[in-house]
């Protein structure tokens, strides 16, 4: 493996007190910076489209994953099915994310509030009123965007089919 290309990749893999950091450079660059979240186990055709969707509305995206704690929490038991670093590793190997940071907590709340993004996006799942920290980033000035949900293409799906066909 080439060495610098691993380090530019897990350079993307960063604390909330790292990204606030580099979201003030960005902020000075006046670069649009765009933030969504997830789980993003078992990472597939679905979750691309919608990473893809959100960073077409600014020049920087910023993906805030569940750590496997609040996986389970959320998911139960059984999930995550792909660990959190290697999850992380995953997203940060596509050139169209800039920073992946880890999350314990059950809603990104945190990190949104702290990096106030110019762009809140979620998928067409959610409502503008249950997006967890729309509130937030509207009352700064910046926008929340509903992304269409992809059908048919979820981890809760792959899963399914995977253990029909066990």
């Amino acid at each position: 493996m080439n060495p610098d290309i691993e380090k530019q990749v897990r350079a993307k893999i960063i604390s909330l007190a790292d990204a606030v950091e580099r979201r003030n450079r960005w902020k000075q660059d006046q670069s649009k910076v765009v933030f969504t979240n997830g789980v993003f186990d078992i990472l597939h055709a679905g979750h691309i489209q919608s990473l893809m969707n959100a960073r077409a509305h600014g020049d920087r995206l910023i993906v805030g994953l569940n750590a496997d704690a609040s996986v389970k929490r959320l998911k139960g038991p059984h999930r995550p099915v792909v660990q959190e670093n290697d999850r992380a590793l995953l997203l940060a190997a596509l050139s169209f994310v800039d920073m992946i940071i880890l999350f314990e907590e059950d809603t990104p709340l945190r990190l949104i509030q702290t990096l106030l993004p110019d762009v809140l996006v979620k998928s067409a799942d959610y409502t503008i009123e249950n997006i967890v920290g729309a509130k937030e980033v509207l009352a700064d000035g910046g926008e929340v965007k509903i992304m269409p949900f992809v059908d048919g293409l979820s981890t809760t799906h792959i899963v399914a089919k995977i253990k029909e066909h066990l």
